[in-house]
């Protein structure tokens, strides 16, 4: 029997939070490093998964799972990884410790807090390691849950709302979601839940209306979560009222869910409906990088400019994604490389943007503010916090040398040749997301003071803190490793995105 790794990196953090709750909720300290020390685990973990797997020899799923679940329906307790999914697990298990070591300035409910964290990080690992449907469908309704009730409980003023509304669209998303699992296991005479197995079985190939429809009932369920325009309204209030590593976890990672499943799901089951509709998933595509650009510049308040521009940038992964499903005859070399962009920009986006929200965090803890026409000119006075928002809005921007020049750069490479003009329109995003970066570094960082500023915050605004180098550290190092060397995850990825590319 195989070691069961992706169990524990599964369920070590169920684990913690069992551990947390029969902490006394007096003892904070204890429940904060409880949580952390628990969240370290399936780094560690992932650590191994990732140093372990070879592409070369691997391709296919690694570290499986598989035993018999509830025999009479067809559901087995199936996990697995390849490289699309080892990138993703990486992710989830460096976000979560560094979320929570921020989060020790907490200081309400902080038992639950930190439970609810946890309980997250289960949701989000079981999703990326699931290979039965059934399995998938619990962990994604699972990471649903704690994050309403972090955004709800430890939110801004208008939480309650935004929770809701975060809940409900989510919901809506993983109804259709249900109902085309449903309509897919009724289907294929095998009864079978399995992904794997569905993949090669090839549900509705020969009835293009039902394939379709389990098309769009996917992509719906996986569009809200990306978010694809126009299903991306939930997520600027989401974002706004969220705490910070809340914010956090879901753009490093919530967001990517919808991503992984398109990949994991859509491609390999409905490679038919996939092409046939790549042109018009290309087209919102499109929409996502220039409306999220152009709204992020119109933004004055911090958070919600970021949350815009995570709108832009996964327009990104999904013209990746489209460019790869892409027309019949066009070039495998092209598609790969646009598949390989899209999975690269996800890992890169949850460490730009995660790196981004960690920092809308740390001045806003200092200055109660958010409005960026109150601040100005802060950076003698925070010459840490200042270099390290210059290289998170570089990254974020694609400058060369860092994480985001070369999965955009990629992106944009495959999706050239099967959809000219509708790269040509995805490329004015680029333009429009350096200049509300470079105008946020401008109105942060240079000039003078705003008068706010100098009334209410400038005379005892301090510099960043060893609790918050360390969160924000790690993601820093990420940020220049991939975009000087981005082999060492490329290469991961090719494996799964040529194996992938081979069975369309």
């Amino acid at each position: 029997m195989n070691f069961p790794i992706l169990t524990l990196i599964t369920f070590i953090p169920l684990l913690g939070a069992i551990c947390v709750l029969f902490i006394p909720k007096e003892n904070e300290q204890a429940i904060r490093w409880t949580s952390v020390g628990f969240s370290l685990i399936p780094l560690v973990l992932s650590i191994v998964l990732w140093a372990g797997y070879n592409p070369k020899v691997a391709g296919g799923m690694a570290w499986e799972e598989l035993y018999e679940w509830i025999p009479a329906i067809g559901v087995r307790y199936h996990m697995g990884v390849d490289g699309l999914s080892i990138p993703m697990v990486f992710l989830t298990a460096l976000l979560t410790p560094l979320s929570l070591i921020y989060s020790f300035i907490i200081k309400e409910r902080v038992k639950e807090f930190f439970v609810f964290f946890l309980l997250l990080e289960v949701g989000m690992m079981g999703v990326f390691v699931a290979l039965d449907f059934f399995l998938f469908y619990i962990f994604w309704e699972v990471s649903l849950v704690p994050m309403y009730f972090l955004i709800g409980i430890w939110g801004g003023p208008r939480r309650e709302y935004a929770a809701i509304k975060f809940f409900l669209y989510t919901l809506v998303g993983s109804v259709a979601m249900l109902l085309a699992i449903l309509a897919i296991y009724f289907n294929t005479g095998a009864k079978s839940f399995d992904i794997v197995d569905l993949a090669t079985m090839r549900p509705f190939s020969g009835d293009w209306v039902m394939q379709s429809l389990a098309f769009w009932a996917f992509f719906i369920g996986f569009a809200i979560k990306v978010p694809v325009w126009p299903f991306h309204t939930w997520l600027p209030d989401a974002h706004v009222e969220a705490p910070t590593a809340g914010s956090v976890i879901l753009a490093g990672v919530l967001l990517k869910l919808g991503c992984y499943g398109m990949f994991r799901v859509l491609l390999p089951i409905f490679p038919a409906a996939s092409q046939g509709y790549a042109l018009v998933v290309a087209v919102l595509a499109m929409i996502s990088i220039v409306y999220g650009a152009l709204v992020a510049m119109a933004q004055q308040d911090f958070k919600k400019l970021i949350a815009y521009s995570s709108v832009n940038h996964m327009g990104y992964v999904m013209l990746g994604f489209a460019a790869g499903a892409g027309l019949t005859g066009a070039n495998a070399v092209d598609k790969a490389i646009a598949l390989n962009g899209a999975v690269l920009q996800m890992f890169n986006h949850g460490i730009i943007t995660g790196a981004l929200f960690l920092l809308v965090g740390v001045i806003y803890e200092r200055t109660h503010n958010r409005d960026l026409t109150k601040y100005g000119g802060i950076w003698p006075k925070t010459p840490v916090y200042g270099g390290v928002l210059v290289m998170a809005c570089l990254a974020s921007l694609g400058l060369p040398g860092l994480a985001g020049f070369v999965s955009e750069f990629m992106v944009f490479r495959g999706a050239f040749p099967a959809y000219t003009w509708i790269t040509v329109v995805s490329g004015t995003g680029i333009i429009v997301s350096a200049a509300f970066l470079l105008w946020t570094i401008q109105r942060i960082l240079l000039g003078t003071p705003s008068e706010f500023a100098k009334e209410h915050y400038l005379s005892h605004l301090t510099d960043m803190d060893l609790r918050e180098v360390v969160s924000l550290a790690p993601l820093l190092v990420f940020m220049v490793v991939i975009g000087v060397y981005p082999s060492f995850i490329v290469n991961m990825i090719n494996s799964t995105v040529t194996l992938l590319l081979g069975k369309l």
